[in-house]
């Protein structure tokens, strides 16, 4: 059977609807930053998600091509992550999409080391007739956090977040946003498919003491 990662690790992919801390351990991720609004037609973040997915799968089903990877073993694709800043703001501001900066992220095996990321990155080129030299490979340790489940629409965060920060607030913690430490977003659902009201993101932020 196909390791899932949210089954396996629910503490950071199914939380409840109310916030918690939690203490997120290293991760890897191929990954892809960018600049600007996601929900622009044809823009950056579209073509982004495509070079992703494009080798993550490659990564996914080697199983069935010549190429061994040490270690493997067969895994349910993780859901897309998304860490989120704009210049000079602390958190994100949902009204200035057009500012955003991005990574983009899908969570792979810890057995995908840096000269299997790179096999995977030219294969997918190869099979793909595409560039995908974009594509990168990164450990992320967020430490302290704390998360909360969204459900609804991407617009309707903001009363999420807020309750995130008074909670964290309460527990004696504030807000630790830094150049490493970002607003992060699990989507659990394919947004193209789904209903707005329906939407289940995973919303993370750093904090540390007061």
């Amino acid at each position: 059977m196909a390791f899932d990662y949210k089954k396996e690790y629910k503490e950071f992919y199914l939380p409840p609807k109310k916030p918690m801390l939690v203490e997120v351990p290293a991760m890897t991720f191929v990954a892809v930053r960018g600049h600007g609004d996601p929900n622009e037609e044809g823009g950056a973040y579209k073509d982004a998600l495509e070079a992703l997915y494009g080798v993550a799968y490659t990564i996914k089903m080697s199983k069935k091509g010549d190429h061994r990877i040490e270690g493997y073993f067969d895994f349910v694709m993780p859901p897309l992550e998304g860490f989120w800043w704009q210049d000079g703001v602390l958190g994100v501001d949902y009204a200035r999409k057009q500012d955003f900066n991005w990574i983009s992220a899908i969570r792979v095996p810890e057995f995908v080391a840096r000269e299997e990321f790179e096999w995977a990155v030219a294969e997918a080129a190869a099979k793909k007739k595409r560039d995908f030299s974009m594509v990168e490979l990164l450990i992320i340790e967020e430490g302290l956090c704390v998360q909360c489940l969204h459900v609804g629409p991407y617009d309707g965060e903001p009363a999420t977040v807020g309750a995130m920060r008074d909670f964290a607030e309460e527990q004696g913690y504030v807000e630790d946003f830094c150049d490493k430490r970002l607003h992060h977003e699990i989507y659990l659902n394919d947004a193209r498919r789904t209903a707005p009201e329906k939407l289940k993101t995973v919303i993370r932020h750093p904090v540390r003491r007061a």
